[in-house]
């Protein structure tokens, strides 16, 4: 139990500094000043976190309760707008972050959501939540629409990470190894999509995807 704690702490604390990169660096580019950068790293890196926390009952959330969230988003949001130049010239930062947030996030989530004795589907869509959450508050605050609702690979590859800790844990296997793995796939799918095109069907057919990709 000790270790699933720990686990589920490790876990949520680098998923909150990578996902307060990834609402940094988006804040960076559109040139918002350092309460701004600062705002959106937490927003993006907790929203996700506190509304799980929220509908399984574990108040006050985790990111309100304990320091250590705020402090992990603020050391985020000042590197990032200390060293944006050097950030950006990572290959595609705010997607690779946030892809990595969101795969930490998804399985952290998943597993607190068993931990709480939530039945499976409703603990692997708890996970899915935690991912997507903080890249949704992101987006909106940004005012653009968000990547979940967008064509490519997000909310899905989430719940696939989801699924294998929820799965793994229906096996009676060890919360590390689902973790790491969920983790992985997670990262892997969404990353993958962002290379590779790939995407769930648009509404309009083939005329609205056309025209999605010449205004990307």
């Amino acid at each position: 139990m000790q270790t699933t704690k720990l686990l589920l702490l490790i876990a949520d604390l680098i998923g909150t500094f990578v996902f307060a990169l990834s609402g940094a660096t988006a804040a960076t580019r559109r040139r918002l000043d350092l309460f701004g950068v600062l705002v959106l790293s937490f927003a993006a890196a907790n929203s996700g976190g506190i509304a799980r926390d929220l509908l399984i009952g574990a108040v006050p959330p985790a990111a309100i309760r304990d320091w250590r969230y705020l402090a992990a988003s603020v050391c985020a949001g000042l590197i990032t707008f200390r060293w944006a130049p050097l950030i950006e010239r990572l290959q595609n930062p705010v997607r690779m972050f946030d892809a990595a947030g969101l795969a930490l996030f998804a399985v952290a989530g998943a597993q607190k959501a068993l931990a709480f004795g939530l039945n499976p589907v409703m603990a692997a869509l708890l996970g899915m939540l935690t991912g997507i959450g903080g890249g949704i508050v992101r987006d909106l605050l940004l005012a653009h629409v968000p990547m979940v609702l967008r064509a490519d690979l997000y909310a899905v590859a989430a719940l696939a990470g989801a699924a294998v800790v929820v799965i793994g844990a229906a096996l009676g296997l060890p919360s590390a190894a689902t973790m790491i793995a969920g983790a992985v796939i997670c990262f892997g799918l969404r990353m993958l999509a962002v290379r590779r095109g790939w995407h769930l069907p648009i509404a309009g057919g083939r005329g609205a995807e056309h025209d999605a990709t010449r205004k990307s």
